[in-house]
């Protein structure tokens, strides 16, 4: 009999939690009456209750779920063990910091420039932000996806669901160890500092959205922890924990140094990253005959947009890798459709590709006329800086694909933004 009534007992204590958690964000939001508080963002007197609306949400999905929803470890009932509890502790800081309910000026130390009030309570606003962001990624509408969640670059989302499987969440030391089985990390202060860079929401913990974050802005994966070394560690630049507004005023002093772009946070010496400068390896898509037959006739080829059939595809959207035109990307997006026009994908972000005509040496895989090729291969790589793309001419007919199967080389270049059609195939 107790068996089969711990899981009621688990979630009645999971409900008894969230409801804590919302009156605990309610009297914070009291706490913020001084109006200096929402002058720079993220601003705590927006981020409190929209946060406190999620935890609502959610507590209603998991009633509605009862035992039915994912669980095992890492699932969703763990990761909000350890949501809950940073919460807790995160908003115990900051009630602190923060005047008493029905006092409604702040002290001043709290917004002097340079103060460590200041300092304390422009981390914690950053935090609550990032963990308003996480708990939106991973229950969108209160409902956990967690263990389907999708990471924007191929590499990582192979990495993280053949070494944590479903889970979104895992302790630190066991991401630490699962890490370098691919990327090594050196102990000590190195290890500290990545911990410092990963763990966006200070809970001893990563999720699955954290390291989505991580590997999109330190990406490409082969060198991901050398990308985080010379971009966060050695760059003089990267600043942690800082509002927009403490950028803006940091900034103040660089506005009449010419290139503070090239001579970042207004120091004399420009970093080198020449290291970065290094070509990805190729990704190969198949086009098969079939679909080559296909395009051939709609009077087509695999390099036309097939949404507009004007222009040629020149962006990548991600995850799903789906290609079009950057003007149709433009024109879906504004529309304010955030998932891909194909397969409904949440769009995370997009590459800019630019396809061309490629003769290369011949394979094994290749007669000498073409007539055993099966189809095409695309390849990914990294670009050059190209010229900007003509104009499309929509008094011209599309091009026609010649009877002979050249392969076809899609390189991620500088040209403007904007996924394979629904017959495309999607990169490897």
């Amino acid at each position: 009999m107790a068996v089969a009534v711990a899981p009621w007992g688990r979630q009645w204590e999971e409900a008894r939690a969230l409801g804590r958690a919302v009156r605990m964000l309610q009297r914070l939001e009291e706490q913020c009456s001084d109006p200096r508080l929402s002058l720079s963002p993220p601003s705590l007197r927006d981020l409190l209750p929209r946060t406190a609306q999620l935890l609502r949400e959610v507590a209603r999905a998991q009633r509605a779920a009862g035992r039915g929803g994912p669980g095992g470890p890492g699932g969703s009932r763990d990761f909000l063990l350890v949501y809950l509890a940073n919460l807790e502790a995160k908003s115990r800081q900051l009630g602190a910091l923060l005047p008493p309910r029905g006092r409604r000026s702040a002290n001043d130390e709290l917004f002097r420039a340079g103060s460590s009030l200041r300092r304390q309570l422009a981390k914690l606003a950053i935090i609550f932000s990032h963990m308003h962001a996480e708990l939106h990624a991973l229950f969108p509408g209160g409902k956990y996806c967690g263990h389907v969640y999708q990471l924007t670059k191929a590499p990582a989302h192979i990495f993280w669901r053949e070494r944590c499987g479903a889970r979104c969440v895992l302790p630190w030391a066991e991401f630490e160890s699962l890490l370098g089985t691919c990327h090594p990390v050196e102990p000590g202060c190195t290890a500290l500092a990545l911990r410092t860079t990963i763990d966006l929401t200070c809970s001893g913990h990563v999720s699955i959205f954290e390291f989505d974050v991580f590997t999109r802005l330190f990406q490409p994966w082969p060198t991901l922890l050398k990308n985080w070394q010379l971009l966060a560690v050695n760059h003089p630049g990267y600043m942690a924990f800082l509002t927009y507004d403490e950028v803006q005023e940091r900034l103040q002093a660089c506005r009449d140094k010419p290139g503070s772009y090239l001579y970042p946070d207004g120091k004399n010496h420009n970093p080198d990253l020449t290291e970065l400068d290094q070509a990805e390896a190729q990704q190969r898509i198949h086009v098969s005959e079939e679909q080559l037959q296909l395009y051939w006739a709609m009077n087509s080829t695999f390099e036309l947009c097939k949404i507009c059939a004007e222009s040629n595809k020149d962006v990548k959207i991600e995850p799903c890798g789906h290609l079009l035109c950057s003007r149709c990307l433009a024109a879906w997006q504004h529309s304010d459709s955030q998932t891909c026009p194909f397969c409904r994908c949440k769009i995370k972000g997009w590459e800019a590709v630019s396809i061309y005509e490629f003769h290369g040496q011949a394979t094994a895989e290749d007669s000498e006329d073409g007539s055993d090729q099966e189809g095409r291969e695309l390849e990914l790589e990294q670009a050059p800086v190209l010229a900007p793309q003509l104009p499309p001419r929509p008094d011209l007919p599309p091009r026609k694909p010649r009877n002979a199967q050249p392969k076809v080389r899609l390189l991620k270049g500088n040209s403007p933004p904007a996924a394979l059609g629904p017959q495309d195939p999607a990169p490897a």
